[in-house]
């Protein structure tokens, strides 16, 4: 694709709204010139937000809508009251529609998964879809899936997931064949929920030439690095998520409160604070942003709620390199070639 990509933003959603949405644009916007946005929320706070940026002005169309789905809105509420009018909505309807290439929202991630099915449909074989994250490791980044989507996988959903966060790596690292883990309770065959050891059994047998399974892997393996995709289903990896994401604030705030209790210790972080800072820029989970809904026809990407504007920025890198090596397609031939398909559709309940 040579045109611009086009970028649709839920200018309204996360928790501080219009702001950090039109500043994470307009680093967006320096980062990657050939792009054009769409914003969707109320013209008359916007508008004001997106003059203030000169490089982001010109390749900027606002569409107006006073409605915002609330980040405590349950899916259905949010459907009630936003299916067709919210920026929510209309900004994944622009996918839908072909004006945009990609939609990014900060806001409900239950509303934007059950919106963005509804309204995208999953791609052929699919059941559902996933959220896939970067997630930094002591050997670079891995990819993590799902992230909250769904709760609850049988053994083809975990496949499926293995394929395409597979299809997902060999974008964003530029690996030939990533390797693969299932996240289990431990590495042992035997070990593990039927449904996990099911998908391992699968996935050994197949043998795709798109991935390479590695096996069972643990949750400290996460941040080791020790795979570069690791599936799980969306209740333990929310939790996996939420727990990372608290423990790096954690780990902050006792650095921040040893660092200030006496005057040696704050010429320490003086003469550290350089490295302390690129330390806190991996793991900034306000930073270190943007999950991927894969399994759509089309590309919609989480921000983090609680984002700042680089980390918003951050969000739409991933949405627009996903977009320029035309991931949807590359999972497509994947799961193709894997066989997906081939199962009895099952349900699976949102992730708040």
């Amino acid at each position: 694709m040579t045109r611009p990509v086009r970028i649709a933003l839920d200018a309204m959603g996360g928790d501080h709204g219009p702001t950090v949405a039109v500043a994470g644009a307009g680093i967006a916007a320096v980062r990657h010139p050939d792009t054009e946005f769409i914003l969707f929320g109320d013209k008359a706070v916007l508008d004001p937000l997106v003059s203030e940026h000169p490089q982001l002005e010109p390749v900027t169309r606002v569409v107006h809508t006073n409605i915002a789905v609330r980040m405590g809105d349950k899916p259905s509420q949010a459907l009630r009251q936003g299916r067709r009018r919210s920026s929510m909505w209309l900004a994944i309807d622009a996918v839908k529609q072909g004006a945009a290439d990609l939609a990014v929202s900060a806001g409900n991630t239950g509303a934007l998964m059950v919106m963005a099915k509804l309204c995208l449909k999953t791609m052929p074989g699919i059941d559902r879809p996933a959220i896939a994250g970067v997630w930094p490791t002591l050997r670079g980044e891995s990819i993590v899936l799902d992230l909250g989507a769904s709760i609850g996988a049988d053994a083809q959903q975990l496949v499926d997931m293995a394929v395409m966060g597979a299809a997902m790596a060999r974008i964003v690292f530029e690996l030939e064949r990533p390797t693969v883990g299932l996240l289990n309770v431990g590495v042992e065959e035997i070990k593990g929920v039927e449904e996990v050891r099911e998908a391992g059994r699968i996935l050994r047998e197949l043998d795709l030439g798109g991935l390479e399974y590695h096996g069972f892997v643990e949750g400290d393996d996460i941040g080791k690095g020790t795979v570069d995709v690791v599936v799980t289903e969306g209740f333990s990896g929310n939790i996996a998520l939420k727990t990372a994401e608290g423990t790096a604030r954690q780990l902050g705030e006792y650095l921040r409160a040893a660092l200030n209790r006496t005057w040696r210790a704050r010429l320490g972080y003086l003469l550290a604070r350089g490295a302390l800072r690129m330390v806190w820029e991996k793991v900034d989970p306000r930073k270190v942003n943007g999950g991927i809904f894969l399994g759509l026809n089309g590309v919609v990407v989480k921000s983090h709620g609680g984002a700042d504007a680089e980390g918003f920025a951050s969000a739409i890198d991933i949405g627009y390199d996903v977009v320029r090596h035309e991931l949807l397609d590359r999972i497509s031939r994947s799961l193709s070639q894997a066989g997906t398909g081939m199962r009895s559709p099952a349900a699976g309940r949102v992730a708040s």
